[in-house]
């Protein structure tokens, strides 16, 4: 099987038949094509094959440390398909800000998947240093992490809301918008009324 065949529709096929038929010597092969594969199907089939691989793990968390942005991506990908809680240390404060746009959107994706219950408050206010990055679907994919978290996400969101009311009207006191900003959250879409 060439996972490095010319043509992207033989490449798809030997990564479909390694997801297939799971090889343990090809492992290495597949994570490190993951790193130079063009094509996002490839790419997502080959993901798929690596899930199928008994011993993936510790080889995927080991590309998390890569000079290749795409091999780092592709790693924070697999493991948001794994879904293994045990990878969660190895979603470092590195890798939520990395300065590569597709590695962080990558790492907010998996961490938000693998976070333990109690640890959501603080990724939520980790997260909150990502605020106003990038472009429209860099900023789309940060709140999508955020809604993800729910609940636990509300103090830093709140939070953010009363310094840009303070910014927008500097006339208002830090405690009258933290009132106001209460109050939305309580009453809803009836607060302005």
């Amino acid at each position: 099987m060439r996972f490095d065949h010319p043509d992207t529709s033989a490449r798809l096929q030997a990564a479909l038949a390694a997801g297939t038929r799971p090889d343990p010597a090809q492992l290495d092969a597949l994570v490190e094509r993951c790193a130079v594969e063009p094509d996002f199907f490839v790419r997502d089939m080959l993901t798929w094959a690596l899930t199928r691989q008994p011993a993936a793990l510790p080889r995927v968390l080991r590309e998390l440390h890569s000079e290749i942005p795409q091999a780092r991506s592709q790693a924070l990908h697999t493991l948001s398909k794994i879904g293994d809680p045990g990878a969660w240390p190895a979603i470092t404060r590195e890798l939520l800000h990395d300065p590569d746009d597709e590695v962080a959107r990558a790492a907010w994706r998996t961490a938000v998947g693998l976070v333990p219950e109690g640890e959501e408050q603080a990724l939520a206010a980790e997260l909150m240093h990502e605020l106003g990055r990038g472009g429209r679907d860099v900023q789309r994919s940060l709140t999508r992490a955020l809604l993800a978290l729910g609940d636990a996400a509300r103090p830093a969101l709140e939070h953010a809301q009363v310094t840009l009311q303070v910014l927008n009207d500097p006339e208002l006191s830090v405690d009258d918008a933290l009132h106001h900003a209460k109050r939305r959250v309580a009453l809803g879409p009836d607060a302005d009324r």
